[in-house]
């Protein structure tokens, strides 16, 4: 147990048998009344974000999350099936837990990290940053721009992004896939 002076970002509460992780916090303290925390909470498995007020020094039920290392394999169309480093278990997750922010930039034997919660993985994060070829862009010509200007590119699986003119197929880029950004060309 825990109580809400204990609150920081990335922390895992279990209200009523479901998996919240918080993503801000702020506690007040009003001139009349009691001090409360207002929260932003998203849900582990399903990505949705809540706003939760707790009263200052509720309980509340904290969860430890095992982070624990996992090889994409395969998907057969509705789940996507990893490898689990310490067991070599084939692990089936749900496209919809996974995010289809996340799926765009899925490759075969991308090294992820699994969310353990008792013993089973519930949840899957890619690495932040990601090297994916490009599959499809326009040339780019000199003297197109006065300053860097950007195309879009398509990557192997399918996600778009905007690249600098320079970029061409073939190219492998490093990507940052929480912000759909181009960081730079690995080779080329």
């Amino acid at each position: 147990m825990a109580t809400t002076a204990d609150f920081r970002n990335g922390m895992v509460l279990d209200i009523d048998g479901v998996l919240w992780a918080i993503t801000y916090f702020q506690h007040v303290k009003p001139g009349k009344g009691g001090a409360f925390v207002r929260t932003k909470l998203k849900n582990v498995l399903t990505g949705a974000v809540v706003d939760k007020t707790f009263r200052a020094g509720e309980k509340v039920t904290d969860v430890r999350l095992e982070r624990r290392p996992v090889t994409y394999s395969y998907t057969d169309g509705e789940l996507y099936y990893f490898m689990d480093a310490q067991t070599y278990d084939m692990i089936p997750i749900a496209g919809d837990l996974i995010g289809e922010d996340q799926l765009k930039y899925l490759k075969e034997n991308m090294e992820c990290e699994g969310l353990v919660h008792d013993g089973n993985v519930i949840s899957v994060e890619l690495p932040q940053f990601v090297e994916l070829a490009v599959t499809q862009t326009d040339p780019g010509f000199k003297g197109d721009t006065a300053q860097g200007g950007t195309k879009p590119a398509t990557l192997e699986t399918g996600a778009v992004i905007q690249v600098p003119l320079f970029i061409n197929e073939g190219d492998v880029v490093k990507v940052d896939r929480r912000e759909d950004k181009y960081l730079t060309r690995v080779s080329g």
